[in-house]
């Protein structure tokens, strides 16, 4: 059943109906952090501010931009367009919808006309997005036609087919494609490019805030080897990069290209008036803290806008929260039988037509609701919504905004809505909403000079074109890496002295094993067995074993499919569609061993007296095994059973900061072993989450596991900790990627802040034994673990008190 637009009016009273009933009708309130609604901000419409076209576009581009209704652009376009055309590289950072798109093709597309040999390359960081940008390019190409103007505009990706990958080389003048398809597929073969790396004028670099961590690591050293080629064929191209909101742009351009930007950021767009509200499930239970759950009122809230017809997405935090949002939406709004579905879910791991379904259902539509994982979190077009509900804070000011600009466009009313979970970092933001609508977004952070992702592209670059003796390559001495890895027989140095190069002498292709987004390149494929043999879905290397481990619940749309095989070698899951009321969690045992202490100590302030320095960060080794999982009903979330497994170890080399507990300390506590053991896990459950919100990172970039001198706290086969505690416990917070990616030193110089905002965040909490918003949920833990937590913390506060307890 096709879903009927409203008129505008019956929208906007529509909207206000709702809001009015979540609010209570107040428009404006005061924060109040115990409230159900925390916090309601009206952000008011802004007109737009235009600017002429620059004198300097074709005439042509000129008339084929006013017969698609641009008579004039927005102040940041004209702006962005001028500095492209001056050939001086630019990064454009205005919100979702502000037509960011224009800023470079405009300046493309007048190149081509000016001069039809000249090439352009566009990256996305999803093939979703680049098939997204090419409709665009068609269209605006369409209407050059009638100039007799004709400008190859091709997407080039995995799905390509090898019959066209020949042509495309050949006429394209605009080359769409993604960072994993110029580093394997391109680049590699850059003699059959020679006519794109000849004549390359643009190269345009869209969605950059999403080049951020191990991505953006891997892009910057990508980068590095598409400048070496483009010198190799003579060219220089202009970057024109675009971004969402974050508070480094400039610094992200440059760290990634390492030429110098101009930066455009004062948004002329207009903007519709948006609501935006903050919501936190009411506590069901005052002592332990435990508050309503979050899918929940997620599905209350977007029940009640849907209920009154209005358009929406629902942003989830998990792919398991997604499917279970979806299952329980689809339940709520099941349509009549044999109409089309109306609620939808979207996520990676989807085969690519179901997802371009969805997208033009919810353009069209058809689709009354898509609940979403961050992967309808970037620009792709999937019409104007009226709502955005998000299910658990992003984890940042930058991708919240970006997610709330999903719905609303350039006119008319919308509306944003959070929904807290119970977790610390989104307790902290719900309950002080000035730190999200008063603070800078923060910043992305990358590091393209970690040795692990260095050396595999120095292999990659080297197999492209041999390296001279003189020639670097980053902040690391290239020539000693070169040399390593002539020992292993991959490079050969032939000449002598300067004169020489380093010639690739093996037979592999190393960009086939290097993932830019990944430990591994490999991925685990789901097959269907009820009826056949039907591949459904996949998933990455590292999480096929928490998500497809044998007789785990593995969910697409809310059908339901038990996995009853998984080929570990093979890299396959098999399944078979079930009816069950449970889904599966696993659990993960993770050990930490220290290799290498770069440095310890207290970082700032007066030297300690401790015999034992509290703060360190140095080279780790992590491993973690899959080794159980337990069952969760629908609904209640309650834990109806549960099962062993036995998968293969992962293992990486990685970076950490790790805090020392003194023995003193431990000793000294008036408590039982198994409270000591209950206030460590409790403090490392609460340093996580501040971590997170110092280092401005997304949940999954960094780990925490809990070692020591001694044996380290061991999980048994249930998951939970053995009474068994080291004489002197280490909390370690590592970087969640091979090699590390820079988080750990920035967390060993603020050691002093992360213990003083860990002690404001338990001790804050109203909760009497520990909860999830503090030290973790009391049947985690133990009664005492808020007090033994809070207990150690004012211990090694103080130097003198650290040596001397009594």
């Amino acid at each position: 059943m096709r879903l009927a637009r409203r008129t505008e009016p019956a929208h906007e009273t529509a909207l206000q109906l709702v809001l009015d009933r979540l609010t209570g009708g107040v428009s404006e309130r005061a924060d109040t952090p115990d409230g159900w609604i925390t916090a309601v901000r009206a952000l008011p419409a802004r007109s737009a501010v235009c600017a002429a076209f620059p004198e300097a576009l074709d005439e042509r581009l000129v008339r084929a931009l006013r017969a698609r209704g641009i008579e004039q652009m927005y102040s940041h376009q004209a702006v962005a367009i001028g500095h492209a055309l001056a050939r001086r590289n630019a990064v454009v950072t205005t919100p979702t919808a502000s037509g960011k798109t224009l800023c470079y093709n405009a300046p493309v597309v007048n190149a081509i006309l000016r001069d039809p040999s000249a090439r352009a390359l566009y990256l996305f960081p999803t093939k979703a997005l680049a098939q997204d940008q090419l409709a665009e390019l068609h269209e605006l190409a369409e209407v050059l036609s009638a100039d007799e103007t004709e400008i190859g505009v091709f997407t080039y990706d995995g799905d390509t087919p090898q019959d066209a990958r020949r042509a495309i080389r050949g006429k394209a003048h605009i080359v769409l494609t993604n960072p994993d398809m110029l580093h394997s597929g391109v680049l590699p073969h850059h003699p059959r490019w020679a006519k794109l790396f000849e004549n390359l004028r643009y190269v345009v670099i869209d969605e950059l805030h999403a080049y951020r961590g191990v991505f953006g690591s891997h892009l910057a050293n990508v980068l590095r080897r598409l400048h070496r080629i483009c010198r190799h064929y003579g060219s220089s191209p202009t970057f024109i990069c675009s971004s969402a909101t974050i508070a480094n742009p400039r610094d992200l351009a440059e760290s990634l290209v390492e030429q110098p930007f101009e930066l455009v950021a004062e948004n002329g767009a207009p903007r519709g008036e948006k609501a935006f509200l903050f919501v936190n499930p009411p506590v069901v239970n005052q002592q332990l803290g435990i508050r309503r759950s979050y899918l929940s009122e997620t599905r209350r809230v977007a029940a009640e806008f849907l209920k009154r017809g209005l358009q929406l997405i629902v942003f989830a935090q998990s792919r398991l929260s997604t499917e279970l949002l979806t299952t329980y939406l689809k339940e709520d709004f099941e349509g009549p039988p044999g109409t089309r579905d109306q609620i939808r879910g979207y996520r990676g791991g989807y085969l690519p037509q179901r997802r371009r379904e969805i997208e033009k259902g919810l353009r069209e539509g058809a689709v009354r609701a898509v609940i979403s994982t961050n992967a309808l979190e970037l620009g792709i077009d999937i019409g104007a919504l009226d709502v955005c509900v998000m299910a658990g804070y992003p984890g940042t000011i930058a991708a919240t905004w970006q997610r709330a600009g999903r719905a609303g466009r350039r006119s008319g009313r919308s509306a944003a809505v959070l929904v807290a979970s119970s977790a610390p970092i989104d307790q902290f933001v719900i309950r002080h909403p000035s730190y999200f609508f008063d603070a800078s977004p923060e910043h992305a952070l990358i590091n393209p000079d970690n040795l692990h992702i260095l050396v595999d592209h120095v292999k990659c670059a080297a197999f492209e074109l041999p390296f001279t003796a003189a020639e670097q390559y980053g902040k690391h001495d290239v020539q000693e890496v070169l040399r390593i890895l002539a020992e292993s027989g991959l490079v050969h140095f032939a000449g002598e002295d300067q004169s020489g190069q380093w010639q690739w002498t093996s037979e592999s292709y190393p960009a086939d094993a290097v993932s830019l987004r990944s430990i591994s390149s490999d991925n685990f494929v789901v097959v269907d067995t009820t009826r056949g043999s039907d591949v459904i879905g996949e998933t990455s290397f590292t999480s096929g074993p928490s998500t497809l481990h044998e007789k785990a619940i593995y969910m697409i749309e809310g059908a339901l499919y038990q996995v009853e095989r998984l080929d570990f070698v093979g890299r396959k899951a098999f399944v078979r569609r079930i009816d069950c009321d449970y889904y599966t969690d696993a659990i993960t045992y993770t050990k930490v061993t220290t290799l290498e202490t770069f440095a310890s100590g207290l970082p700032s302030g007066p030297p300690s007296a401790s015999p034992v320095d509290l703060a360190s960060h140095g080279e780790v080794h992590v491993s973690s095994r899959v080794v159980g999982f337990k069952k969760i009903k629908f609904y209640t979330n309650e834990n109806v059973g549960s099962g062993e497994l036995d998968l293969p170890e992962q293992e990486m080399h990685t970076t950490a900061y790790w805090l020392t507990v003194p023995s003193t300390v431990l000793t000294g506590l008036p408590f039982a072993p198994d409270d000591r053991r209950d206030g460590i896990v409790g403090l490392s459950f609460a340093i996580r989450q501040v971590a997170q919100l110092l280092l401005m990172c997304d949940r999954q970039d960094i780990g925490i596991s809990i070692g020591g001198t001694g044996v380290s706290i061991e999980r048994e086969r249930t998951g939970q900790e053995t009474a068994g505690l080291p004489d002197e416990p280490r909390i370690f917070v590592y970087d969640n990627y091979p090699g590390g990616i820079g988080f750990s030193e920035p967390l060993f110089l603020m050691h002093q802040e992360l213990l003083a905002r860990t002690h404001e965040l338990i001790a804050g909490c109203e909760c009497e034994h520990g909860c999830p918003t503090c030290v973790g949920p009391v049947g985690n833990t133990g009664p005492l673990a808020k007090v033994v937590a809070l207990r150690i913390l004012d211990l090694i506060a103080s130097p003198q008190t650290a040596v001397d307890v009594a």
